[in-house]
């Protein structure tokens, strides 16, 4: 732990002096006009797993500390990244003490406040509540405000790895102020607060159209009087990703496009108009195929994909489960989809290298039909006049749903063909992202809701350690009605082994310990066959060629620095 603390103390005086502000006038550089193929439902992060609903929320809400772009813990709200060696991390690594900047301001003018944190704790552990990003505060006892610029975090354990809470993009610090009347089942019901959060950011909302557009204002009370760069950004939703490329590479009609799942190939054909440049930053996003653990049958009512509703008749056996991965061929698909943005794997924790697990890669990486149709033989899994498979009156038959997207309708056209080959059938379906990732509970068509028996997409953590994702499989994290449908837990899977190692790792301090425990807890997924890993996938949008101070990052919110963006002169 001392080690780390040295590292990171390094880390954020090279990240302050490479940062130091620019002598600027604040909103001198006009609109900043944003598009995101995948439209915003909320910028209320708590309340969605969406990634669109991070980036954008990004801009308004904050953090205690956040991710640069190599990776690197740097301050935020925080005036520095508590260490043992500065005293900010109690030597028992029992608690974490962090302290505030002085004289801080919500966007609405009213003083930020220690208190603010303590309520973010309460809103998102509150009882009968949904909250998405549960798992960033896990085997936290109390958040405690001794003073208005300090917050105190003390955990049920030792916590080797105590930047969860309030670090990073997916745990950002509400107004207690505006949020007050939001705990618990009265989340979703907020609309106001939900959004247009008041933040400390470099921009506030001035109107939001869920799953359309959203209209920002520089925020006048932010702590940097020369920043941000423009004085207002339109967020466009909506599209596809094509258009979106075309927006930023080829019309030059907007300056920034995130997520370009476009065909290599047509990239390469949009760029040669030399109106926008693609960064693409690897972190930890992995598309794969989430297998549903628990009975989609619609004739189960509100029982449907929970555990009160049983087991899937077809994935309690693992011999399903596995001939499905054995039967992809994931070379195909990274080369058709993605080129150079993109890894062929078998891991759910793809990076950084000390955490990457090659035990499964020598069967895992090679398709193997043959190996595929003799495992389901051997289950006595049948085929049937038709090719499809069954037994004991269950078929091999499944709903494989995914968002919108060419590459991904590909990628399903692609595996729908290899799983044939094994006699298994399966019915596409894809769904719009703003819909699919935007975490309404009334909505059928969530992921989160998972009303099919395979889905595909893809998330990623934040920060360099994979702790706060890992314990996202645990029981206690799996999407149901009681929460809201918010848990992170999309295939239901439920292992008292795998919770007891991934308590584990929460409690592990030496660093080649928990590294050992990371690979177990990813191996353990894969051979489940929980999912089915497919692409270790970079990061890569549209920038346009005007913007400066670009740094692209896999670690948090594309939008971290988006103070800094401006117009080249």
């Amino acid at each position: 732990m001392r080690k780390i603390g040295i590292l990171l103390a390094g880390s954020v005086a090279a990240f302050m002096a490479a940062s130091a502000p620019a002598s600027a006038e604040r909103g001198s550089d006009g609109n900043l006009k944003i598009l995101f193929w995948q439209a915003v439902s909320t910028m209320n992060v708590y309340l969605s797993g969406g990634t669109k609903e991070q980036y954008a929320t990004a801009m308004v809400v904050e953090p205690l500390a956040g991710f640069d772009e190599k990776g690197t813990i740097y301050p935020r709200l925080a005036e520095t990244i508590p260490t043992v060696e500065n005293g900010g991390i109690s030597p028992d690594l029992t608690t974490i003490t962090w302290k505030i900047k002085p004289g801080l301001k919500w966007s609405d003018g009213t003083a930020f406040s220690a208190e603010d944190a303590v309520f973010t704790w309460k809103y998102c552990t509150a009882e009968g509540g949904g909250c998405a990003q549960k798992s960033k505060f896990e085997g936290i006892k109390t958040v405690e405000a001794p003073d208005p610029l300090t917050v105190k975090i003390s955990f049920t354990a030792p916590k080797p790895y105590p930047y969860t809470a309030f670090v990073g993009v997916l745990s950002p610090i509400l107004q207690q102020a505006q949020f007050k009347d939001c705990l618990g089942p009265k989340a979703p019901e907020c609309t106001s607060a939900n959004f247009a959060p008041i933040g400390t950011g470099p921009f506030k909302v001035k109107e939001f159209k869920p799953n359309d557009v959203i209209t920002f204002v520089a925020n006048e009370n932010y702590r940097d009087p020369s920043k941000p760069h423009f004085a207002s950004a339109t967020l466009k939703g909506g599209g596809d990703a094509l258009s979106a490329a075309r927006a930023v590479l080829e019309t030059g009609e907007y300056d920034y496009a995130w997520n370009m799942q476009v065909e290599p190939e047509v990239l390469q054909t949009l760029l040669a108009a030399g109106k926008g440049t693609i960064h693409t930053a690897f972190g930890s996003q992995v598309e794969r195929i989430n297998i549903n653990f628990t009975n989609p049958d619609p004739a189960l009512g509100a029982k449907r994909s929970t555990r009160e509703g049983g087991a899937h008749p077809a994935f309690a056996d693992p011999a399903v489960r596995k001939a499905l991965a054995l039967a992809i061929d994931r070379d195909i698909i990274v080369e058709a989809g993605y080129g150079a943005a993109g890894k062929p794997t078998c891991n759910i924790i793809p990076g950084p290298d000390a955490y990457v697990s090659t035990k499964n890669d020598s069967w895992c990486l090679k398709q193997d039909i043959e190996g595929a149709n003799k495992l389901l033989d051997d289950a006595g899994w049948k085929k049937g006049a038709d090719g499809i498979r069954a037994k004991g009156g269950v078929k091999l038959s499944f709903l494989y749903q995914t968002s919108t997207n060419s590459v991904r309708q590909a990628t399903q056209a692609l595996i729908k063909d290899m799983w044939a080959q094994i006699g298994v059938n399966v019915e596409l379906r894809n769904i719009a992202a703003s819909v699919f990732f935007g975490g309404d509970p009334a909505s059928p068509d969530t992921f989160q809701k998972f009303y099919a028996d395979l889905e595909m997409y893809t998330n990623n953590f934040d920060g360099t350690d994979p702790e706060p994702y890992l314990v996202q499989w645990m029981c206690d994290k799996i999407p149901a009605p009681a929460n809201g449908w918010q848990g992170e837990n999309m295939p239901r899977y439920c292992n008292p082994d795998y919770d007891k190692l991934a308590t584990e790792l929460t409690r592990t301090v030496k660093l080649e310990e928990r590294a050992a425990l990371v690979k177990k807890l990813n191996d353990m997924l894969t051979e489940d066959f929980v999912h089915i890993p497919l692409v270790y996938r970079g990061q890569p949008s549209a920038y346009a060629t005007s913007l400066d101070n670009i740094k692209a990052t896999g670690w948090d919110a594309e939008t971290w620095n988006i103070q800094d963006w401006a117009r080249k002169k």
